[in-house]
């Protein structure tokens, strides 16, 4: 069974800094996209930034040029590097995957974890 499990969210002051992890485990198979989401209180879940197996990364406005994506392909992890943090980067951030099982692709998600930007 295949699991995403994320860490590294905490409580943070604005302006600081937060790298999330995100691993999948779990048999064997081949990851396709990894992504970060988040979803704050009342608001509904966004795509905040995606990596591909090619290399390709994309990133919402609210983040570009703050926030880094990248991943450990050797380690089936993706990581999110998170600068200068702002109030409004509260949220649960949630990885997302797609990931082949024997030729068949399926979505998967973590759990999540909650990051608080605040004074």
């Amino acid at each position: 069974q295949v699991q995403l499990v994320e860490s590294g969210g905490g409580l943070v002051q604005p302006g600081g800094s937060l790298r999330l992890s995100c691993a999948a485990s779990g048999g064997t198979f081949s990851i396709n996209t990894m992504n970060w989401y988040r979803q704050a209180p009342g608001k509904q879940r966004e795509l905040v930034a995606v990596s591909t197996t090619g290399g390709t990364t994309n990133y919402a406005e609210s983040v570009k040029g703050r926030f880094t994506i990248s991943r450990d392909n050797a380690k089936n992890t993706v990581y999110l590097q998170m600068n200068n943090l702002k109030p409004e980067d509260t949220a649960v951030y949630y990885c997302n995957a797609l990931i082949y099982i024997t030729l068949v692709p399926r979505n998967y998600w973590g759990k999540g974890t909650l990051v608080t930007v605040s004074s």
